[in-house]
């Protein structure tokens, strides 16, 4: 039996970044990668969220970005300053290295997202 949703309206769709390299981070053995940690997380917040538009996005932090906050991000992590993959949802950290859903659950839900899923 599903519940009745309320639909709240969203100024705008949440964006989601998932930031990462190739190569493992050293201290995320035995762990996904980054680029599955964001195929992952794709998926399970379409059907958490379903008919509830987002956008995610994986950036290689290998790579040069044209946004410089995204830029700064890539180097923040590069010196150390966070593991990755990072999970960053409006700008604000909400994972690294083993991402809780969890906690990108209550974030999204903190922007108007409504699951529609127990």
């Amino acid at each position: 039996m599903k519940k009745n949703r309320l639909w709240v309206k969203r100024v705008k769709n949440v964006e989601i970044n998932v930031y990462g390299a190739e190569v493992l981070c050293p201290s995320c053995v035995n762990l996904p990668s980054a680029k599955e940690t964001y195929e992952w997380l794709e998926a399970a917040l379409s059907r958490k969220y379903e008919g509830q538009a987002f956008h995610i996005t994986y950036i290689d932090i290998h790579q040069p970005q044209e946004n410089q906050e995204k830029q700064e991000m890539a180097d923040k992590i590069l010196a150390d300053e966070f593991f990755y993959p990072l999970v960053v949802i409006e700008g604000e950290v909400v994972g690294e290295g083993s991402p809780r859903l969890k906690k990108i659950y209550e974030v999204m839900e903190k922007h108007g997202y409504i699951s529609v899923i127990s």
